[in-house]
C-alpha cells in the first residue's frame, strides 16, 4: 500500500493510491468522501469512484457513484459521471439508455463535453438508421468548438454525406474543417476531401458522358470515369463503362474508346 502524504488532500492521495495500483484504498477514500452531502469534494469524488470500480469489474458500482456524481449537479463533474453512463451504456448494447445519458450530458451545460456527446448521440443515430439525425448532431459536433473532436465529426460528416451522394457538400464540409483542424487530423481530412473530388470527378465525367456529342470528348469521359471508378472500389462499374463505349452505336466513339482501352496494353 503507497504510503500516505500528510500534505496530500485525501482526493489527491486516493488518486496516488489508483495510479501505483492499489484500487481498493482508493475506493475506501473515494467512498467515503463520496457518501458526504455536504462534502466540496463530492462530485469529483463519486467520478473518481466510479472509474475505479469500473477497474476493479464493478459495473453496477461504478454506475451507481456516477450517479451521485450527477445527482450533484456539478457542470463540470455531473458531465463527467453522465460520460461515463453513456459509455457504459453503449458498450453494453443499450442505446436508450446510452441516448439518455448522453443528453444528460448536454443538459449539464459543460461545454467542453458537447462535441463529445454529440458525437455519442450521432453513432447512436447511425446504429438506429436515422441518418438525418446523425447528420444534424455531426454538424453541432463540428461547430462545438473542440478542435479535435471537431475534425473528427467533419470527417464522419463527410463520410455520411457521400453516403448519401452528396460529394460536393461534403467537399465543403471537409474543406471547411481543415482550416482549424489539428495537425494530427489533417492528413485524414484531406485524404477524405480527395474522395469526395473523386466522386465529383466521377458524377463530372458520367454527365460529359451523357451530354457529349463530339466521340473525342466523348471516348475521354469514358475512359477517365472507367479509370476513376476502381480508385472508390467500384471496379464493376468501371467494366460496364468500358463495354459502354466499347458497344456504341456511334463507331467513331467505339473506335476511340477502343484505342484508349488498348494503351493497357
Amino acid at each position: 500500500m503507497t504510503p500516505p502524504d500528510v500534505d496530500a488532500s485525501p482526493l489527491e492521495h486516493a488518486r496516488r493510491l489508483a495510479e501505483g495500483g492499489d484500487l481498493d484504498a482508493a475506493a475506501a477514500i473515494l467512498s467515503e468522501l463520496a457518501a458526504d452531502p455536504a462534502g466540496p469534494d463530492r462530485a469529483q469524488a463519486a467520478v473518481g469512484l466510479a472509474v475505479v470500480l469500473e477497474q476493479r469489474g464493478d459495473a453496477e458500482g461504478a454506475r451507481a457513484a456516477a450517479r451521485v456524481a450527477l445527482s450533484t449537479g456539478h457542470p463540470e463533474y455531473g458531465a463527467q459521471a453522465a460520460c461515463h453512463l453513456a459509455q457504459g451504456f453503449e458498450r453494453e448494447d443499450r442505446p436508450e439508455q446510452a441516448r439518455g445519458a448522453w443528453q444528460a450530458v448536454l443538459g449539464m451545460g459543460a461545454p467542453e463535453y458537447v462535441a463529445l456527446a454529440r458525437l455519442g448521440l450521432a453513432r447512436l443515430a447511425v446504429q438506429r438508421d436515422d441518418l438525418e439525425a446523425a447528420e444534424e448532431e455531426l454538424r453541432a459536433a463540428v461547430g462545438a468548438g473542440d478542435p479535435h473532436l471537431g475534425a473528427r465529426a467533419a470527417q464522419q460528416l463527410g463520410d455520411l454525406l457521400l453516403l448519401q451522394g452528396e460529394p460536393g457538400e461534403a467537399a465543403d464540409v471537409l474543406m471547411a474543417a481543415l482550416h482549424d483542424a489539428p495537425a494530427a487530423e489533417v492528413a485524414r481530412l484531406r485524404v477524405q476531401l480527395g474522395i469526395a473530388h473523386l466522386e465529383l470527378a466521377c458524377a463530372e465525367f458520367a454527365g460529359a458522358v451523357e451530354d457529349g456529342d463530339e466521340p473525342g470528348t466523348s471516348a475521354l469521359a469514358i475512359e477517365l470515369l472507367a479509370r476513376t471508378l476502381p480508385l472508390r472500389g467500384r471496379a464493376d462499374d468501371a467494366e460496364r463503362v468500358w463495354s459502354y463505349g466499347l458497344n456504341h452505336a456511334d463507331q467513331a466513339l467505339a473506335e476511340e474508346v477502343r484505342l484508349r482501352l488498348d494503351r493497357d496494353g
